[in-house]
This record gives structure tokens, sequence and C-alpha cells, in this order.
């Protein structure tokens, strides 16, 4: 038996804490008296002590499972640098050679080595379980268990082999230890790892300390990020991507704003990656953008910001990575851009898995839009969905607790929500039980005769995103539940039932109805923009006099885009305005001068404190094929030899002209039109457009089609916006 006093005394000795965090002495001195245990525990709370005394503390040496070879080097060094003898700690992978891999051996079998980190593939080597089994060992840590569970955002199938090699080694206690897991995937862990009788430390998942806030992405988000970093200067931070290209787009862009800011993917060779996580935990740079590859492990606790450019595959990845923000327990920012056509991408890439797999990914996918979409406190359906939960309606740090939201009284609709789930037997998903009372015909709701029950259509006159939202809310407040077996099947708790015999008042925050289109700006004040309402206001009103006096569309002036920049960044040159996204210097020359002069007035009236350097610089060349395609529409090549010639889909070449254009240059693409297109067909379209408040391709796809395709209505555009505003 250790008492509470070795214990301190030991803790003191070896990493100079003077007490324990939270759970920390009860999972180590369970854990010390040989008793199988589970540990959750955010990021930040101090889970790797909870094996690394003990194995101090313990004969013989600890196995130490491991997902990242990065991870276990960073472990590893930082054991070594709380002890004198670097033999103390281990790591045993593929990236060892064959003479340092017998150096490990060496140092474990002579008793020097306490902790010994292997990835579950090492383990799995015969090799190395022949090695193992002359090993004494004291126990087993399954670090990042979460990568047990298909539920898990880490899943990882070698993972799931780990008892039946720790059978064939040799039975001793084990510790598993995550930062995030929904009450299925602590299921899967435990049956997996056979720990039927466990002891379970739990730790809140309330992070206090951090400010969660989800923006809807549009086309100055790059914009928007820039500006956010600069007001975050000498801050370290972290910004996540979920492709390759886009973190060196991203790293590359913050770079010639003058923010320090590296790459970190798995792409880059070892080396490189290396460098730039140390020029990241030196402080040479304040910001690392990078995909998921980075930050487990990582132990910087002074981030102050962590940005999800695209929000993760689960919410349990979103709560890892913004849970590396602020583990020193100072301020943290973590700020998400949202787009449904993310997650749709998302859900597109799956396609070709298995089915079941599918479903499960499908599954998270939705939990990630349901958080961002809510307008309820991010912290309460953060813990809800950890299966915690948050006995206050705002915790004053996050975005939807610091705005105003109107509450509506929902006790009939849950009724109807109730009832139709008993209806269905509770053997059904959220979608399908709102599907069933929209009245939907879906092949499923036939299949199963559900339009038949007596539910079926009682709120044809709801929409979707509102009975998302009461069933959501309903089992916030206890009403329903989640199947946890069948994850995702709706079910009554006795609250519920409870409810449906006397009702009470229920009232609900309808959730942020996200716009679709990803090109739509959002302006308006409060924690969701960045732009300045009142100045766009003006800007606004500017551009529609003038296309008024020369009779055109606003948007031939100037898109809603530029103007939400400018009332974002205060341009107060041509120069600063031509760096305006979708501002090129004809259309700066041509209008620019009476916008700069009322924004400088604005800026000068109000005091407002312009950044050094606020405007964003466009990455050099960034259509390298700018000049070439102008100069190829002079010379009249037809547009689909140019796409090929430049190595380009169709539809990227007319991105590239769209941009051209917007920028103020005049081009003709008349030669290219009159070869596939009546001249009265295009007259047809141009007049859509001269008459039209919005040059929105989908909302004249929806008029025009299908006497037009859509290549010939975006040529006309292309054609109109040339002639009207260039």
């Amino acid at each position: 038996m250790y008492s509470r006093q070795v214990l301190i005394d030991a803790l003191k000795e070896h990493f100079g804490f003077d007490k324990f965090k939270g759970n920390q002495e009860a999972i180590i001195l369970n854990l010390l008296e040989g008793h199988d245990t589970f540990v959750l525990m955010p990021t930040g709370g101090g889970k790797s002590l909870c094996y690394q005394l003990p194995a101090l503390l313990s004969e013989g040496t600890a196995i130490v499972v491991s997902p990242l070879i990065a991870l276990m080097k960073n472990q590893v060094d930082a054991m070594r640098n709380f002890s004198a003898d670097d033999n103390i700690a281990h790591f045993l992978n593929s990236s060892l050679t064959r003479a340092a891999i017998d150096s490990v051996k060496g140092d474990i079998l002579s008793g020097k080595t306490k902790l010994l980190y292997v990835a579950p593939e090492s383990l799995t080597k015969e090799e190395n379980i022949d090695f193992l089994r002359s090993v004494k060992i004291s126990f087993y840590a399954i670090d990042e268990a979460h990568c047990i569970s298909e539920w898990g955002h880490d899943f990882r199938p070698e993972y799931r082999r780990i008892r039946p090699i720790i059978n064939e080694i040799g039975v001793r206690p084990v510790i598993a230890l995550t930062a995030t897991a929904t009450p299925k995937v602590q299921h899967d862990i435990q049956k997996n790892l056979g720990m039927t009788d466990v002891a379970v430390f739990k730790s809140s998942f309330n992070r206090h300390n951090l400010y969660y806030e989800v923006r809807p992405k549009t086309k100055t988000t790059d914009h928007d990020i820039i500006k956010f970093v600069k007001q975050q200067e000498g801050k370290s931070g972290i910004i996540y991507c979920l492709s390759r290209k886009k973190v060196e787009e991203l790293a590359e862009l913050l770079s010639i704003n003058n923010i320090k800011a590296l790459p970190y993917h798995a792409g880059l060779d070892g080396a490189t990656r290396s460098e730039n996580q140390d020029a990241f935990l030196l402080e040479t740079i304040d910001v690392i953008v990078a995909t998921i590859a980075f930050g487990m492990g990582i132990d910087k606790p002074d981030v102050r910001f962590v940005i999800h450019y695209d929000m993760p595959k689960s919410l349990e990845g979103y709560y890892q990575e913004t849970g590396r923000a602020g583990r020193d327990g100072g301020e943290g920012y973590c700020l998400a851009f949202y787009s449904y056509k993310d997650l749709q991408k998302m859900e597109k890439f799956m396609q070709g898995k298995p089915l079941s797999e599918q479903e499960i990914g499908k599954q998270l996918l939705i939990e990630t839009a349901a958080y961002a979409e809510s307008s309820v406190c991010r912290r309460k359906v953060l813990l809800h969905y950890f299966g915690e939960e948050f006995g206050e309606d705002n915790c004053g740090n996050c975005d939807n607790c610091r705005s105003s939201h109107n509450r509506i009284e929902a006790k009939d609709c849950l009724l109807d929500v109730l009832d139709t789930v008993l209806a269905l037997k509770e053997r059904f998903k959220a979608e399908h039980v709102i599907d069933v009372m929209l009245g939907k015909n879906t092949n499923e709701i036939k299949s199963y005769h559900h339009d038949q029950i007596e539910t079926y259509g009682c709120c044809r006159d709801r929409d979707h995103r509102f009975l998302n939202s009461v069933i959501r809310q309903a089992s916030f407040e206890g009403y329903l539940a989640r199947d946890i077996e069948n994850y995702g099947l709706v079910r009554l708790t006795d609250k519920g039932r409870a409810f449906m015999s006397r009702p009470v008042s229920f009232k609900i925050v309808e959730d942020t109805d996200f716009a679709d289109d990803e090109e739509s700006v959002i302006v308006k004040s409060g924690a969701n923009c960045s732009a300045d309402p009142e100045l766009y206001a003006i800007l606004d009103s500017m551009r529609r006099q003038i296309a008024a006096k020369l009779k055109l569309p606003p948007y031939v002036i100037f898109q809603e885009t530029s103007l939400e920049a400018m009332a974002t960044s205060y341009p107060v040159t041509i120069e600063e305005l031509q760096n305006i996204s979708g501002v090129g210097a004809g259309k700066a020359k041509r209008y620019g001068e009476e916008f700069v002069k009322v924004i400088k007035t604005y800026v000068d009236e109000r005091e407002i404190e312009r950044p050094e350097d606020l405007r964003v610089r466009s990455v050099a060349n960034r259509s390298k094929s700018k000049v070439t395609i102008i100069q190829a529409i002079d010379r009249k090549i037809d547009l689909e030899e140019l796409a090929h010639s430049l190595n380009m889909s169709f539809d990227q070449l007319l991105e590239e002209i769209e941009a051209i254009v917007n920028a103020g240059t005049k081009i003709n693409i008349t030669y290219y039109l009159d070869n596939i297109i009546d001249v009265e067909d295009q007259n047809e379209i141009f007049d859509y457009f001269r008459e039209s408040d919005t040059d929105s391709l989908d909302e004249a796809y929806s008029e025009l089609c299908p006497d037009f395709s859509e290549n010939e209505i975006r040529l006309v555009r292309i054609r109109f916006l040339s002639e009207m505003g260039n």
C-alpha cells in the first residue's frame, strides 16, 4: 500500500509538483494496487502523469501503447527531462534502426527503463511479443484509447488487437486513457479491452476558460482569419484545415501578410515536420497551420487560439483539437468556420467504404452539423454529447450565450415528437422521426407503412430545422435519449413519459440558419461577423445610387463580398482598394475614388484605429494563368482548347475568367458565344441579368433552366459583367 504522503513526495521528487490535479491521486493509487483503470480526462487535465508516476514507483517496465511516432518522441523527451537518466524512457517503433532497437532492449533487460512506448503495430510483431515475454512488466497503459472504437474520431483497427496480445505476452493491470469519449465509445473501449471489473474515473469535460464561436464560411474567410490573427499579435495559435493543399495555401497567405506561420501535414518529410513543430514549440513562429496530423500530445500550455478552417468529421475531433488551447488555464479562443457543403463533401468521400463505416461517419457528421447550427449554449451541446449535463442555460463564454435569442414555446410540438417516437416503437433515428412528422413520402416511410400512423404529417406546417431544434433540445432537457448500443435511435426517457402525462412549458431557441451558398456573406453586428455594419450600409447605399444613375444592377458596380471586405479592412487609398477581393485596377479606377473618400471620412470622424497593415495581401501570381487567358481571348482562341492547354477543366477556366472580369478587366468572348448560342438567346439571358437585383448563378439557373444550359448562362453573365461593369 502507498500512503498519500508517499505519493505526494514522489510527485514532488520526480515532477516538481506540490499537489495532484483532480482525480490523479485516486487514479494512481487504484493502478498501483493492481486494478484495471479507465480514465476519461480532457486535454490539459494531466492524463500522462496518471501512468508516468506509477511506472516510476513500480517494479519493472510499463508498456505504453501510443498511436503516433511524433507523440511517442514528445512523451519520451518529456520524461527524460524529468530524470537525470535518458534510459528512463524509450520508444520502440519503425523509425529505429536495428542497432537502436538492440540498445533499447538492452536498457529494458537491465532494469533501467521504466516506460516503453510502442505503437500497436510494433506490439503485434512476433519478435517483440517474444522479447516482452522475457520482461517484467508493471502494467499496460493504452493512451488515446478512443482509437479502439469505430465510433471514435481516430479509429485504428490495430488497437482492437491489443487485448489478445496482452493475453499472449502476460496479463498485468491495464489503464486506458482518453480525452474524448462519448458513452458509446467508453462502452466500446471497456468491452474491447476486456475491462469487465474496472474503476472508471471521469473528469468534467467543461473547459471554463475556452470561448467557442462558429462563423459562416464565406469567400472572405481567409481575410477574416488574417484579421483575427493580427489582432492576436504575439500569441500562439493553431489553424486546422482538412486538406494538405489548404494548409500550404493558408500558411503562405499568412506569411506574406507578416504573420509568422508554417505548415504541418503528413505530406511533408519527417525532418521538415519536426523542424516546423519545434519552431512552434520554441516560439520562433506564432502560428502552425495543420491537418489533424498535428497536435496529439503537444505539450504547449499557452496556445491562445485554435481556428478550424473546416469543421472536423466529428465532435470528438473538434473537442480534442480545441482542447489544445488554454491548457495553462489562461484564455483560449476557439473559432470555427462552418459550411454545410463541407460536411456534404466529407460524406461523399466515405463512398466506397463499408456500409457500417459510412453509417457511423454520417451520424458523426450529423452531430457536428447540429453543434455548428445550434443556437443553444455551445458548452451545453458539447458536454451533452459526452454524457455530461451542464446545469446552466447560459455559460457566458460562447457566441450563442453572448447573443440574444428569442425563445419559442414548443410544448405542443414536443408532444407530437414524443407521440411519434412511441408510434415508431423507439426504433428509428431523429431524421426518420422528422420525415414522418413532415409527412414526407420516402421509400423508407412507405416500406414501413409509417404513412399510416396517426402522427404522420402532424407538423407539415413546420420545417426540418425547427423540428431538429425541438428534438435536440428535448435531449438536452432529458425528455429524449439516444440508444447507446444503436447510436442515433431516439427513445423516450422516464421524464419524457411524465411530460406526456402532464405537459409543462417547453421553450426552445431555433437553430441558426446558415446559408447553403458558400458565396453568401452575412453582414450583421455581433460575434458572427467582422464587418462594420454601419459602414457597410453606407457603401451599399452608394453602390445602389451609382447603379441607378448608370441604369445597372448594383452587383455590377461591386459585389457584396467586396463591400463586406471594404467594411472590414477600411481601405483609404486606391492602392489599398485594389487589394480587396473582386476589385482590380479597372474597377478601382472607374468607381474607387468616391468609395475610398467616403471610407477615409468615416475612419477619421470615428477615430477608427486601423491596424498598421490590415489589408490582406494576395499570394503573388495566385492565378499564373491570368495573363495567358487574357491574351488567348484577345487572339480568339476556342475556350475549350484553352482549358485543355492550361490543364484545366472548363469549369475551372470559367472560374478564372469570372475572377478576371469581377476584378474589373474587360474581355470579349462574343466570338466564342456566337458559335454556341444564337444572338437572340444571348440577348434573353443578357436582359435577365440587366433586370435582376442579383448576379447569383443559382437564381439564374432556377429562372432560365432548362431553356438554357448552365454554361450558356454563365458565359453570357461573363459577357454582361464585362460589357456593363468594366
